[in-house]
C-alpha cells in the first residue's frame, strides 16, 4: 500500500486539510451533549426559557459550523482522491504498456483490465473514506470516552472497556477479510476473462451454437463469485450486530451506574444524558469506522494486487544506440547468429539454433506448418521477444544494443490478427507515420491494394472506422494495415501471414506492388501459402522451431523435403515447375 499512497504527494494540502476539518466537526461536535446537559440541569431544572433559547442558538451554531467543516472536508478529500485515482491509473497504464509481450502473457488480459478499473476505482474509493473518516472516528470514539471522564470518573470506566472490546471485533474481522477480498477479485478476473472472450468471439459462438454452453460456463463462474461474494458479507455482517450488542450493553451498563451516581448526588440528570449521547456518538461512529474497515481491506487486496503489476519489469530493456550519424556499411542487413527462444515458462524452446543471413534490399519468404517457428523468428527482430541464446543483428549492431524506439522506427510491421482503431481511415494509416500528407496515404493505399474500396467508401479517407474495424471487412483491415506498416517507408518490412484473408489475384497484385515500391526496403513475408513466396530471393523452411531449409523456390524443390511437401499439398508439380521457371525468367 505504501508504494501505491506516493500518488497523493501532490495533494499533499488536501490530505492535511481533509482529515483536519473533519476532526473541527468531530470536536464541535462533542460540544453537543454537554450544551443538552446544560440545557437540562440549568434551563430545564430553573424553568429558565431564556437560557434554553440561548442554549438551543449555541447548538445550532455549533450544527452549522460543524457543517462547513464537513463540506469544506469532503472537497478537500474528493479532490484528493480522484486526482490520487488519475494519477495511479495513468502510471499503470504507462507501466503496462512498457511491458513486453511475456510480462503480458504471464500476467494475462482480462486481469489487467479488472485491475485496471475495478482495483483502481476501489483504491480511489478507499483513499476517499480513509481522509474523512480514518481519523474523524477515533478521534470521536476516545474523545467522548475523555468527555465522560470529565463528567463522572466511574461511570467513564464503562468507555474505557467498552472500547478496547470493540477495537477486538473490529481489527479480528478485518483480518479474517483482508485475504477473502483478495480472493474475491481473483474469481472477478475469471468473470471478466469469460465476459471479454464471448464478446469478441461472438460470431463463433453462434456459428457453433454454444451460446447455452457458453451461459452455463458464465453462470458457475457467476456463483462462484456469488458464494464467495456471500462468505466475506457474512463474515463482515458480523460487525455491525456485534458492535450493537456491545454498545448497547455499556449504555445499560451507564444508565444504571449513573442513576446509582445520581440517587447519591455525584452527577446530574443532564449529565446522566450527556454520557448516554456520548455512547450513542461512539455507537454511530463505530459504525462508520466498521464500513471504513469494510472498504479499507478491500482497498488494501486491490493495492497488493496492483503493486504486483507494477513489480513486473519488462524484460526488453532498453539499450544505448540510435544508430544516428552512424555510416552502415555491408551488403548484409539482418543476421540471426546460432539463435534460440525460450518463451517463459515453457519446457521445450521455440526456436533453436537459427543461423540466417538476410542482405539489404532482398525479399525473404518465410514458410513452414502451424506452429514452426514462423512468426517467433520475425518477433525477434522488433525485438517483442528477446533470444534466449545468440543474437540477432541489425546493421551490423545486435539488436539489444538498440534504444528500443530507434529500433522499430527502422522497422514496418503488420501482424497476423489486423488491427485498427476508432477513427478515420487516414488516422489509422497515419500510425506508422504522424506527419504522413494525403498524398503519402494516397500512395501508400495504392500499393496496398486498398485505394479502390476506400475511394468507394462515404468520405474516402476521411471514412469513420468503427472500433476493432467491425465495419470492414477481414480482407479490407488486412490492406489498411499493410498501408499503415509501408507508408513510413520502412528499412524493414515484415508481413506477418498478413495477406491470408486475400484472393489469389489481390495477393499476386499487392506483392507486385511491394516488391516495385521497396527499392531498398528489406522484406520478409511470413506465409503458408507457397504461391506467395515462391518469387521471394530466399525462402525459409521452418519446421519444428529449426530451419529445415534455405534457397530459391527452385532449390528447395530439389533440396528441402518439408518444402516439397508443403508444395505438393498446395499446387501439383507440373504447376509448381511451371510458376518456378516464371519466377527465375
Amino acid at each position: 500500500m505504501n508504494g501505491i499512497l506516493k500518488y497523493l504527494k501532490n495533494y499533499k494540502k488536501e490530505s492535511v486539510f481533509a482529515p483536519l476539518f473533519k476532526m473541527l466537526e468531530a470536536g464541535f461536535e462533542l460540544f453537543i451533549p454537554i450544551v443538552m446537559a446544560k440545557i437540562i440541569d440549568v434551563g430545564i431544572a430553573d424553568r429558565d426559557m431564556h437560557y434554553v433559547l440561548k442554549m438551543c442558538l449555541v447548538m445550532v451554531s455549533l450544527g452549522i459550523i460543524g457543517l462547513v467543516c464537513s463540506l469544506t472536508a469532503q472537497y478537500f478529500s474528493a479532490k484528493a482522491a480522484t486526482g490520487f485515482g488519475t494519477a495511479l491509473r495513468n502510471d499503470l497504464f504507462r507501466h503496462i504498456s512498457s511491458l513486453s509481450y511475456t510480462e503480458i502473457d504471464n500476467i494475462g488480459t482480462s486481469t489487467l483490465l479488472t485491475r485496471m478499473t475495478s482495483d483502481t476505482n476501489q483504491i480511489q474509493t478507499g483513499v476517499n473514506l480513509v481522509l474523512r473518516l480514518f481519523l474523524r472516528s477515533p478521534f470521536i470514539v476516545f474523545g467522548a470516552m475523555i468527555m465522560s471522564f470529565t463528567i463522572d470518573v466511574k461511570s467513564a470506566m464503562t468507555f474505557v472497556v467498552t472500547i478496547p472490546a470493540l477495537s477486538i471485533v473490529v481489527f479480528g474481522i478485518m483480518l479474517i477479510s483482508i485475504p477473502l477480498f483478495k480472493k474475491v477479485q481473483e474469481k472477478l478476473d475469471g468473470v471478466t476473462l469469460l465476459t471479454r472472450e464471448h464478446l469478441s468471439g461472438a460470431r463463433v459462438i453462434r456459428a457453433f451454437n454454444r451460446q447455452e454452453k457458453e451461459v452455463e460456463e458464465f453462470d458457475k463462474a457467476t456463483d462462484e463469485l456469488m458464494g464467495i461474494q456471500l462468505f466475506v458479507g457474512k463474515v463482515s455482517a458480523f460487525l455491525n450486530p456485534v458492535t450493537y450488542v456491545i454498545i448497547n450493553l455499556a449504555t445499560v451498563a451507564i444508565i444504571w451506574i449513573s442513576a446509582k451516581q445520581t440517587n447519591v448526588g455525584v452527577i446530574t440528570q443532564g449529565q446522566v444524558v450527556a454520557l448516554v449521547n456520548y455512547m450513542s456518538q461512539i455507537l454511530v461512529e463505530l459504525v462508520k469506522l466498521a464500513n471504513l474497515i469494510i472498504n479499507i481491506t478491500k482497498s488494501i487486496a486491490c493495492a497488493k494486487r496492483i503493486n504486483l503489476v507494477f513489480e513486473q519489469q519488462p524484460s526488453i530493456e532498453d539499450g544505448h544506440s540510435d544508430m544516428k550519424d552512424k555510416t552502415v556499411s555491408g551488403d548484409v542487413k539482418v543476421q540471426f547468429n546460432n539463435v534460440s527462444l525460450r518463451y517463459d515458462k515453457a519446457k521445450e524452446p521455440s526456436l533453436s539454433n537459427i543461423n540466417i543471413t538476410v542482405l539489404k534490399g532482398q525479399t525473404v519468404g518465410i514458410i513452414g506448418g502451424t506452429g514452426s517457428g514462423k512468426s517467433s523468428l520475425v518477433n525477434m527482430i522488433p525485438r517483442f521477444y528477446d533470444a534466449a541464446a545468440g543474437s540477432v543483428v541489425i546493421d551490423g549492431c545486435d539488436v539489444k544494443n538498440y534504444k528500443v524506439e530507434a529500433l522499430r522506427q527502422k522497422i514496418g510491421i503488420v501482424p497476423q490478427k489486423a488491427v485498427l482503431f476508432q477513427g478515420t481511415i487516414a488516422d489509422n494509416i497515419r500510425w506508422g507515420k504522424q506527419d504522413a500528407s494525403r498524398e503519402e496515404i494516397d500512395k501508400a493505399l495504392k500499393v496496398a491494394q486498398a485505394k479502390e474500396f476506400v475511394d468507394a467508401k462515404d468520405g474516402g479517407m476521411d471514412f469513420k472506422i468503427s472500433q476493432g474495424g467491425k465495419n470492414l471487412s477481414g480482407g479490407q483491415k488486412q490492406r489498411l494495415t499493410i498501408a499503415r506498416a509501408i507508408v513510413r517507408r520502412p528499412e524493414i518490412l515484415i508481413l506477418d501471414d498478413s495477406s491470408s484473408a486475400l484472393d489469389f489475384a489481390t495477393d499476386a497484385a499487392l506483392r507486385k506492388a511491394i516488391r516495385e515500391y521497396s527499392e531498398n526496403m528489406t522484406v520478409f513475408i511470413v506465409s503458408q501459402r507457397a504461391s506467395t513466396i515462391m518469387n521471394a530471393d530466399q525462402i525459409i523452411v521452418m519446421d519444428d522451431g529449426e530451419v529445415a531449409g534455405i534457397g530459391t523456390h527452385r532449390e528447395l524443390l530439389k533440396s528441402c523435403m518439408v518444402y516439397q511437401e508443403i508444395c505438393q499439398s498446395q499446387l501439383s508439380s507440373d504447376e509448381a515447375a511451371g510458376k518456378a521457371s516464371v519466377a527465375m525468367s
